[in-house]
């Protein structure tokens, strides 16, 4: 496979000042541990895993009822790693208590502003007692340790609280995507046998109410184990009714007023003294075809790898401010706010659109709330792009410190524009890739070493990541699976009841390695790339090659505003390309730029390699997040009935605009 999307190793876009690197955590980290910078922790931690992650640990200073006896227990095989055994660990109470404890009850803990202006504010004492209150309130209506929880949640305040609160005592959070309709929420609840399920009376997409209590008791109806549903109304209590639809269904379960219910709770209870790998959170993800995976992931599991890798990656400190475009149903949701209260960081919650109601709604959160950490996948960074490049420049964002992104590969000019419009030439992009079942990160970039656009510096430290051939023979120069070869603090315990499917995915084809899923690459600069899913890949005339290559030619171009690559059977060449384009505003349709595109496609990849159609539509399938869904578009254009799960499509009217394409 061609590695054309990669730049040079000369074409350094941001280098760190010395006192950057003077002062970042990671710097700290290898100091305290005795090693010279990121590469000399990846050698620590490749010739001693183990020794690597307790000494880590003991520097960041994680707060543990009881220290673990044993740091890494392989008993069981790699795939099924247990780490810090004997330990006693509560995500909750490191997230609030400790900084409590330390004087900070009076810092501010979360931010958060609503798609029509509203602000809340919440120090760590107000979190921890609106925390309290739930947990009290949950374990009044039977939960216990162990028990599902399901939260079916826009971004809102609540939403963290419920995160927090089901670990406090013990449970287990089962977040769903607040986009869900009725049939992928029971899909997840079902599996997870959730006892109990928390949403919202509505929530507001782009203006428009969005009745979620309708669809959560519609969900809850099909799900026997479900026995409370409980409902936050930002307008305050008004009972529990009307339901609209849902009011005609057979209801078997009890339904509260979320306010009423944490009325008279204690404003403080204990954090259950959870073992470290104790259960936490049930993270679904979508496969292409099959019923949804649950990630299961304990205490010190996620929320330990996700504050290590804002720590070594992000140089995530006190006071800092972080915003994440995402969802509490998607990774990146607990990821922010686990990561960065568990650090002592603000949480910044965005519960709207980065361009609605206006083109700079992001920017002016940004700006307002002095936000030191943004975080956003590429593809909403391309859809801001086309606005223009004068709406960043509106506002002062010179609280920005790092740039992050996330969730799909880059193209080199949204890339540019990100670092030049939003952070002035001055902000590092920490690109960060990893999943779900990783828990955070594989690879990621640190302030520390120069970028290069769209590139990686490397494993995360304590990630022993590779790129390999089908044997498992390492790879340089060339596109390869991405693999791990060691276990690391984070790794999902399996899938929820399910673990052939879990070893069948990620540990069968390479005895006692990884293969995550990923076409990647190092460049001679040692430089990391990632070229897109590997079952994406592409084959014209046994030529393998990654959509990202030919979106990345497209998007360069000044008419196009995204586009998606997708293979198209052929009898003479086995596949050919099709590009399905959306152009900007003002952009005109017509052969002469269609002739124009696949001409930039073909310098840039070779004639043999050129696209065999480019198709104008006016819109691509994505997750609320902002993520393509590039198989859905692919299998729309196909006209095929198998389109898999589509419970994550933000933008159902884009299957239509595909079959319209032109």
């Amino acid at each position: 496979m061609t590695i054309g999307i990669a730049p040079r190793g000369e074409d350094v876009i941001w280098s760190p000042t010395p006192e950057a690197i003077a002062n970042a955590n990671v710097t700290a980290a290898a100091r305290a541990l005795g090693v010279d910078g990121v590469d000399g922790l990846r050698a620590l931690a490749r010739a001693d895993i183990a020794d690597f992650y307790d000494r880590l640990l003991s520097h960041i200073g994680l707060a543990w009822f009881e220290r673990y006896t044993k740091t890494l227990d392989l008993s069981r095989g790699t795939p099924f790693a247990k780490w810090f055994t004997g330990g006693r660990y509560n995500a909750s109470y490191n997230c609030l208590d400790r900084h409590v404890l330390a004087g900070r009850g009076a810092d501010e803990a979360l931010v958060w502003e609503g798609e029509d202006g509203d602000l809340r504010r919440m120090t760590f004492d107000e979190l921890l007692a609106a925390v309290c209150r739930l947990g009290g309130a949950l374990k009044s209506l039977g939960i216990v340790p162990g028990n599902r929880v399901g939260i079916y949640m826009p971004l809102v305040p609540e939403t963290a609280i419920a995160l927090l609160a089901i670990g406090r005592i013990g449970a287990i959070a089962v977040p769903a995507f607040s986009g869900y309709a009725a049939p992928a929420l029971v899909a997840r609840l079902a599996d997870a046998e959730a006892k109990a399920l928390l949403t919202v009376r509505t929530a507001s997409r782009r203006g428009k109410a969005v009745p979620m209590l309708d669809t959560a008791i519609e969900a809850a109806s099909e799900v026997s184990t479900i026995e409370h549903v409980v409902v936050f109304d930002e307008d305050g209590p008004t009972g529990v009714g009307p339901f609209g639809m849902a009011s005609e269904r057979t209801i078997s379960f009890k339904i509260h007023d979320w306010t009423t219910l944490v009325s008279g709770q204690p404003s403080f209870i204990e954090a259950e003294r959870t073992a470290a790998d104790d259960p936490y959170l049930l993270l679904y993800t979508s496969g292409s075809t099959g019923k949804p995976k649950g990630a299961v992931h304990g205490h010190a599991g996620f929320p330990v790898k996700v504050q290590i890798d804002q720590y070594l990656c992000f140089d995530v400190k006190p006071r800092d401010r972080m915003l994440w475009f995402t969802d509490m149903g998607w990774m990146m949701g607990p990821f922010l706010v686990l990561g960065a209260l568990g650090l002592g960081a603000t949480v910044v919650l965005f519960d709207g659109t980065p361009d609605y109601p206006s083109p700079d709604r992001l920017w002016q959160v940004v700006a307002r709330h002095r936000v030191t950490h943004l975080g956003i996948a590429p593809t909403a960074i391309r859809a801001l792009m086309a606005h223009g490049d004068e709406h960043p420049h509106k506002h002062d964002l010179s609280s920005l410190r790092i740039l992050a992104s996330s969730g799909e590969a880059w193209n080199p000019e949204p890339y540019r524009w990100f670092a030049h419009h939003v952070g002035a030439d001055r902000c590092p992009i920490i690109n960060y890739s990893g999943g779900t079942e990783i828990s955070g990160g594989i690879l990621g970039c640190f302030p520390t070493q120069p970028l290069v656009p769209c590139a990686f510096h490397g494993p995360v430290p304590g990630m022993d990541a590779d790129v390999v051939d089908e044997h498992g023979v390492s790879l340089r120069g060339q596109v390869g699976e991405l693999c791990i070869r060691q276990p690391w603090p984070g790794m999902t315990q399996s899938f929820w009841h399910d673990d052939q499917r879990y070893l069948q995915t990620y540990w069968s084809r390479i005895p006692g390695v990884w293969l995550h899923g990923d076409w990647c690459s190092v460049d001679d600069h040692g430089y990391w790339f990632i070229h897109g899913r590997s079952d994406d890949t592409i084959n014209v005339a046994g030529k393998r090659v990654g959509p990202a290559e030919y979106e990345s030619a497209l998007v360069a171009h000044a008419a196009v505003k995204e586009a998606a690559a997708v293979a198209v059977p052929d009898p003479v060449k086995g596949e050919v390309v099709v590009c399905l384009v959306v152009l900007r505003p003002g952009a005109k349709a017509d052969e002469a730029l269609r002739a124009a595109l696949v001409g930039a496609c073909a310098r840039s990849l070779g004639k043999a390699l050129a696209p065999k159609a480019v198709k104008f539509v006016s819109d691509l399938p994505h997750t609320r997040n902002g993520k393509m869904m590039r198989r859905v578009a692919r299998a729309r254009y196909l006209k095929s009935d198998a389109l898999g799960d589509l419970s994550a499509l933000e933008n159902p009217a884009s299957l239509e605009a595909i079959d319209a394409a032109s």
